[in-house]
């Protein structure tokens, strides 16, 4: 790009007030002739010269779009873009330096929509995952979504129903319940409106096109009046904050459940539990059943307790350390009982030494079952089971969320498990 004398200088603003403006920007504005100005608040703009006439001043209407850039590109003096907040974030700054050299633009952001929405809510927003879903599809969003992060902005598209979408994706990740929904609408300027709604009544129809959307988390109050018995939604259960997906999907939590053939009475391990999803939903299917939880990551335990409040269940035991430090120092004779066990969250080699040492006491009709994410290592396990006179088969589980999307609905897959299955 041939370099230019002259300047552009893209100003940020947050209201609509001329004397809202530094002081230097006011002066730049004085004395520059050439004024772009988006569409939606141009006659606003143009008001600011009414009463400081020192240049006549030319107004060009921006779209922008390519005209914007041959309108730009054809001025010999300096000339000013007004944009909104920081033209750098998510603005129009980047479209400028795709067209312009650096030297050619000057940028003076404003603070962003953001940084104005979370001081008026008060929250501290230094760990606040900003995703953007305008003019571009929600599949960052829903990744966005699945770690659960403390706070959420998202910067909506009035023109593909975005609020829409951020409600049913909530729903469809089973997160309603966990964040305060922030509407915030023409941040820093007169008609500014924050609200909060609920998501479980119908969106407001006086929603102004200059919105975005702040996501807080929100304690949650549990109840367990209307816990299912079978196929527990994955939101009821607490999980590490750092780690919010570590555990058995639903999907995957009901083939386990149901693979197991639980009887009425008995002992069931569940090894490499986690928050205790898989054991805890078996004890609430078959309350007399005693269940022995092993984890080895120092919090777990008081995952499980919690968890075990939440589902009215309570669990004979519950170790929180390595399960191979279980098997050398504790009293076998529990494990001898072992009617049912469930492997997962360990490595092969602490998988084959479980099935050694714990089978030799299982009975006829007894079950292990290994869930397994490596396709590597299910031949040692499968044929470990086959030497300890175990009939196995192995299946793959595989399913698809429906996702929304401004057209309609996508699928998107979960992780694919195998299910290692003996039956002695």
């Amino acid at each position: 790009m041939t370099e230019k004398k002259r300047k552009i200088h893209v100003m940020g603003i947050n209201s609509y007030k001329f004397e809202d403006l530094p002081l230097k920007l006011q002066n730049l504005f004085l004395e520059t002739a050439s004024i772009a100005v988006p569409n939606s608040y141009f006659e606003k703009i143009k008001l600011w010269s009414q009463n400081n006439l020192e240049k006549k001043k030319s107004f060009f209407a921006s779209k922008s779009n390519n005209e914007l850039i041959n309108w730009l590109k054809s001025q010999k003096n300096d000339v000013i873009l007004i944009s909104r907040g920081d033209p750098l974030w998510f603005g129009i700054g980047r479209i400028l330096l795709e067209n312009f050299s650096k030297d050619e633009l000057s940028f003076y952001p404003s603070n962003t929509c953001i940084q104005i929405a979370f001081s008026k809510l008060k929250i501290p927003w230094q760990d606040t995952l900003i995703v953007s879903i305008h003019g571009r599809d929600s599949t960052r969003l829903v990744d966005a979504l699945k770690p659960m992060p403390s706070s959420l902005a998202i910067i909506t598209d009035s023109h593909n129903k975005s609020l829409e979408v951020i409600k049913n994706h909530l729903l469809e990740l089973n997160l309603i319940d966990f964040y305060d929904f922030w509407l915030c609408e023409e941040i820093g300027f007169d008609n500014e409106n924050i609200r909060k709604l609920n998501l479980k009544e119908s969106l407001p129809s006086d929603i102004s096109s200059l919105n975005i959307v702040i996501l807080t988390k929100t304690k949650k109050i549990f109840s367990t009046n209307n816990i299912p018995l079978f196929g527990i939604n994955d939101s009821i259960y607490k999980t590490f904050d750092d780690r919010p997906n570590l555990l058995t999907k639903r999907e995957v939590r009901v083939q386990i459940l149901a693979d197991l053939e639980l009887p009425q009475n008995g002992v069931i391990w569940d090894i490499g539990a986690g928050c205790g999803s898989i054991g805890l939903e078996a004890l609430k299917l078959r309350p007399n059943l005693d269940l022995f939880c092993i984890d080895k990551r120092i919090g777990s335990k008081a995952l499980i307790l919690e968890n075990s409040k939440r589902l009215d269940v309570k669990p004979k035991f519950i170790y929180e350390e390595d399960i191979i430090k279980t098997l050398k120092t504790k009293n076998l004779s529990s494990f001898e009982k072992s009617n049912r066990i469930v492997i997962g969250g360990c490595d092969k080699k602490t998988k084959l030494q479980i099935i050694n040492t714990m089978a030799q006491g299982m009975r006829i009709g007894d079950i292990i079952v290994i869930p397994i994410i490596d396709i590597q290592n299910i031949k040692e396990l499968k044929e470990e089971l086959e030497d300890k006179n175990f009939k196995t088969n192995l299946n793959l589980i595989q399913t698809y969320k429906s996702l929304s999307i401004a057209e309609g609905i996508r699928l998107q897959p979960n992780n694919p498990v195998f299910l290692l299955k003996g039956k002695k």
